[in-house]
């Protein structure tokens, strides 16, 4: 069946169909999750999965939804940047660095050793286990924001730890990249590796400080919600030096809302909010657009697919659980299980190595598996980590809603 889209005649109306059918999809999926006690954001994946090309074919993925995709998983991070402080984040900075190292080293080897075992290629098995390298902490920051858990000593190790291991996972990718096309270029790695780290912790020490001297002048404009349209120009202009220093751009996001948070009032955060209630759908249905289930009609693929998920479940606990255990068994739990998502990070990964011709169709399949999967399976297992966390009493439906 084509795509919802193609059978609609005029152009003009095939972008409000593509957001009606995403959107109402989305939240009709969470209000059925929630309703069941389940988190209502594996709903709104669901929700891709069932619409995609593999189901019922109503939708596929493209560049005006993963523009959408993007921007919403930029306001997620800017919003939960908004609520972190740099300075506590930054004593946190050594236990964050062994953390984001050990969750790298670790599903690095896992992921390549299953494929040399499986009897991949040198370059296919280094490529899935870069894949399982970098965290995707959208999903953990969305369910320990919306539980007011952002203040909790793992919940700030979390959130450091994958900001580093996004900064690692580039380098990484650099490294497997250069090595797939038979040639390592060790200044050019030397240079983006410093870029990154370099624009990460300037951003993150002075940042703060830098706008609370030039927030307080946004009361002298006379543009509506000045502070608002301050906050997301300098948002979407660190997500902009961010890519070009060579991380993600919601990294950028991310140390904007961060270097925001002690100088912005709470209207700025309410319509930040508001915009993240419109995209943050986008960015959750478009991770489940992309899982192609007739890649699993065969009994191999669906066995490594097994093997990858569970190495990957098990290698960022274990690897991010240690680098976290000199602060306590119950911190340990929390930062393993906060690590474990892989979103779409895996996935553009695994779409480097199929379009470079590394990876089979079917590893490729296997990979974004192992990314949705893994985005599905952290929300429950950070209900049963975070439980001694969450205040009695609270409503079980509004546990895992933005907000």
């Amino acid at each position: 069946m084509p795509p919802l889209a193609l059978l609609i005649v005029s152009d003009a109306a095939k972008i409000p169909l593509s957001m009606l059918v995403v959107f109402v999809s989305a939240k009709v999926m969470a209000e059925l999750f929630e309703r069941i006690g389940q988190p209502g954001l594996v709903g709104e994946i669901l929700a891709g999965v069932a619409i995609g090309p593999s189901v019922l074919g109503w939708m596929a993925p493209n560049e005006f939804l993963s523009a959408l995709s993007e921007l919403g998983a930029m306001f997620l991070l800017f919003r939960v940047g908004l609520e972190v402080k740099s300075s506590e984040l930054l004593k946190l900075g050594g236990t964050a660095m062994v953390v984001a190292c050990s969750g790298v080293v670790v599903p690095f080897i896992m992921g390549w050793g299953i494929l040399t075992l499986w009897g991949a290629s040198l370059p296919a098995a280094v490529f899935v286990g870069a894949a399982m390298v970098a965290t995707s902490v959208g999903i953990t920051a969305q369910v320990l924001s919306a539980k007011k858990l952002l203040h909790l000593v793992s919940s700030k190790i979390i959130l450091a730890a994958a900001v580093i291991d996004d900064v690692l996972g580039l380098l990484v990718l650099a490294v497997v990249s250069s090595f797939a096309k038979g040639k390592v270029d060790l200044v050019a790695l030397a240079v983006t590796g410093v870029l990154a780290a370099g624009f990460t912790i300037v951003v993150a020490k002075w940042g703060t400080r830098t706008m609370d001297r030039i927030v307080p002048h946004g009361e002298k404009l006379h543009v509506g919600e000045a502070q608002f349209a301050m906050a997301i120009s300098f948002m979407f202009g660190l997500s902009l030096l961010a890519v070009y220093t060579g991380v993600a751009a919601i990294v950028g996001a991310f140390l904007a809302g961060m270097a925001l948070a002690e100088s912005t009032g709470p209207r700025v955060r309410d319509l930040s909010h508001g915009v993240s209630e419109l995209l943050i759908p986008f960015f959750l249905v478009g991770i489940g657009l992309n899982v192609d289930l007739r890649a699993f009609s065969d009994a191999g693929t669906i066995l490594l697919a097994a093997l990858i998920l569970a190495a990957a479940v098990v290698s960022k606990f274990i690897g991010c659980g240690l680098g976290a255990w000199p602060m306590g068994r119950t911190e340990a739990f929390r930062v393993g299980v906060g690590m474990i998502p892989r979103g779409e990070v895996g996935m553009v990964v695994a779409q480097m190595g199929l379009g470079m011709g590394i990876i089979q169709q079917n590893v490729y399949s296997v990979v974004v598996f192992m990314s949705v999967a893994t985005t599905i399976i952290a929300p429950p297992l950070l209900k049963i980590a975070f439980k001694d966390a969450i205040k009695p009493g609270q409503p079980e439906v509004e546990e895992f809603r933005l907000g």
